[in-house]
């Protein structure tokens, strides 16, 4: 035993010899087939040919087996269009039901709620800060002045000497107001100036 241990300790399992090539030092090389006697190598041979008519019997009975399915679908009214009717409905049923979608379902849905509820906020805010803005000193002055200017700058009809239409202010243009309370309807012409 000793003897045998020496031996192998004295010869390193691979090493490369001076001319072997780059390629075959540089990874493991496959191991060499074992050697067999021919017995073995004609009951492996057997074997593989047994395998493979085995494969090809079960081949045959599967190729049997699916037109007999064809058969009877056809026969039964299943048409290729109902069934991938039928696959999709269950793949989506299959998906709803699992707990990754519920779960990207309630985060989508708490985000949904988040947002609108961060608009409505922000759609508030603003509103109160415009009306604010509104009741502002500042920006009741402005409107005054726009107004004012509006008055001024709107363009007046001629006026007659003899007019009773001024405004109380003294302006011949007429005002919103004076505008407003006249009557919408047009004027009716008389059937007897025809």
């Amino acid at each position: 035993m000793e003897d045998a241990e020496k031996g192998s300790q004295e010869q390193p399992d691979s090493v490369p010899e001076m001319g072997e090539d780059a390629v075959t030092s540089v990874g493991p090389s496959p191991p060499p087939p074992p050697a067999m006697t021919e017995e073995e190598r004609q009951e492996l041979q057997e074997e593989l040919d047994k395998v493979e008519d085995e494969i090809q019997t079960l081949s045959q009975v599967l190729a049997a087996k699916e037109k007999r399915m064809a058969d009877i679908k056809r026969k039964l009214g299943i048409t290729p269009l109902n069934e991938l009717k039928q696959n999709i409905t269950k793949t989506w049923q299959e998906v709803t039901t699992s707990t990754a979608y519920k779960r990207t379902s309630e985060t989508l849905s708490q985000a949904g709620l988040k947002a609108t509820a961060a608009f409505t906020n922000m759609g508030s805010a603003i509103s109160r800060k415009f009306d604010d803005v509104r009741n502002a000193q500042t920006f009741k002055t402005l409107e005054e002045r726009v107004e004012t200017l509006k008055t001024k700058m709107s363009p007046s009809p001629p006026a007659s000497e003899g007019s009773d239409d001024r405004n109380p202010d003294g302006c011949d243009a007429p005002t919103a107001e004076s505008l407003s309370s006249q009557p919408d309807d047009p004027p009716t012409q008389d059937p007897l100036m025809h």
